[in-house]
Parts: C-alpha cells; structure tokens; sequence
C-alpha cells in the first residue's frame, strides 16, 4: 500500500494555497468584512448591555408573550433570565446573545435569498448540495483554522465560524417551504394576473412561512451550540467559563455555565418555537 500513500492526493497543500490567495488578493474585502461584522456585534451588544438588566428581562418577557400569547411561557423567560441573573452571567449571556443574534441576522439574510433561489432552480439546489453538506459535516473545529488566518481573534472568527457551520440550515427549510407551494395555489395567483413576483409573494412566501421559521428557529439553536467552540478563538460569552472549567478541571463552574446555557437555549426555543400551539 506504500505506492497508494506516497502518491497521496494534496488536498490539504490546495486548501493552504487557496486561503493563502485569498488572505493576499482580497485583504480589502475581508477588511471591509470584519468592520461590518464588529459594527453589527458592537450595536447589538450595545443594546443588550447598555439598559439596566431588568429592562432587558422585561422587554425579552414582553416579546415572548407578543410571539406566543402564552403566560406560561412569557414567565418562563422571565424566571430564566432571572436565573441567570441570580448566577452572575448576565454579561456572558449578553455577549453569547449578540453573537446568536448576529449569526441570525447574516444567516437568514443569505440563507432565505438563496433558498428561494434553489426552489426555484433545480440544478442549482442539486450544485448546491454537495456544498450544504460539506459545510454540515466538516469539524467546526476546521473552520476556525482560516477564520483565525482572515479575521485574527475575537467574536468576528467566532461569528465567521458560526455563521458557515449554521447556513445551511436556513438554506434547506427554505428551499423545502417554497418549493412544496402547492401548483393549485400558484396557478390561481397567476390566473389572476399576478406576476412571478406576486406569487412569490402572495403565495410562496407565505405557504413557506412555517418551514422558514423552523429555519430561524434551527439557526438560534445551531449557533448556541457554538458559544464553547467560538471561544476558543477569543469570542467572549458563556464559552468562555466554560473552557476556563476545562483547563481547571473545575466541575463546579462547569455545570453552572453549562446549565445557564441551557437555560438560554430553552428560553431562544420557546420563544420562536412555530411547532407549539399558542
């Protein structure tokens, strides 16, 4: 087997020649890049922390209970954020919080587009997949490597690394919800004189509502389950603790930061949770 090994298929020496490429010939994209990222990270973090605490609390209960219309669920998220209050993490949990939040707004900008896109065009949904599921499969841990090379450290390779790990998420429940639109409902649009637009909008759109949502929803939970890999490359948040208890063998903090993140992951679901009846 020697003569199989010793003509060994360079894929590692072309991927270190393409980022290497990259990092040279589009310095000023990525420069540009990472200073939308950081404004967008600053001016929500900015939000989260800048209010008293109980305000914050106060307008996430709010929130909950205008998406759910449910009282149950609306106290849930007020007695959770008030744990976590009463363990000391609000500052992790804010931080933790602008990075889901921004790893949202970035995923479901590109995500929903090229969705619709796929829906409406077989073979690029069919090119596309290869790469969803490459982005899926491969270590998370992979992808901090070149975020470090582009972006250094701090929440911009974190949100980098989430964002590519997440995509793929809203890009396939998309895709799903528009195109099972059912034909009857497109042809009465079009009956009607609508255009390719107005089905999109009119009848596309919202037939895939539900799965779109379930898309955000998987988004927020996919990009939580990032805070711990993300800071390891120096983005702040309840990763942090976290591999702080890793390094001391520290079973105590551990599960505190670990069950606060939990608790952040519940109250995220059950806010935007489109399955649940109201």
């Amino acid at each position: 087997m020697d003569w199989l090994t010793d003509n060994k298929i360079p894929v590692g020496d072309w991927s270190a020649d393409i980022f290497d490429w990259i990092r040279v010939n589009a310095g000023g994209l990525l420069d540009a890049l990472s200073m939308a990222m950081e404004t967008l990270v600053d001016a929500i973090l900015w939000v989260l922390q800048t209010p008293h605490p109980l305000i914050v609390v106060a307008l996430f209960t709010a929130a909950a209970y205008g998406l759910r219309r449910s009282w149950k669920i609306a106290a849930f998220v007020f007695f959770g954020f008030l744990f976590i209050l009463n363990q000391g993490y609000w500052e992790e949990t804010t931080e933790s919080l602008t990075l889901v939040l921004s790893a949202c707004v970035m995923c479901m900008a590109i995500g929903v587009p090229i969705g619709i896109a796929a829906a409406h065009r077989p073979r690029l949904y069919a090119a596309m997949r290869p790469v969803l599921d490459l982005m899926q499969t491969l270590p998370t841990f992979v992808y901090l490597i070149p975020a470090i090379v582009f972006f250094g450290i701090g929440m911009v390779p974190g949100l980098i690394a989430t964002v590519i790990f997440v995509l793929p998420a809203p890009i396939r429940l998309t895709q799903l919800g528009v195109a099972s639109t059912p034909a009857s409902l497109v042809e009465a649009v079009t009956a009607f004189g609508g255009t390719k637009r107005d089905v999109l909008i009119k009848a596309e759109l919202p037939w895939a509502l539900p799965q779109i949502m379930a898309g955000l929803n998987q988004t927020i939970m996919l990009a939580l389950s990032m805070v711990v890999i993300a800071a390891l490359v120096g983005a702040d948040g309840l990763g942090v603790p976290v591999v702080r208890a890793l390094n001391q063998v520290n079973t105590s903090l551990g599960f505190e930061s670990g069950f606060v993140i939990v608790v952040v992951a519940i109250i995220l679901d059950r806010m935007l949770n489109a399955g649940e009846s109201k």
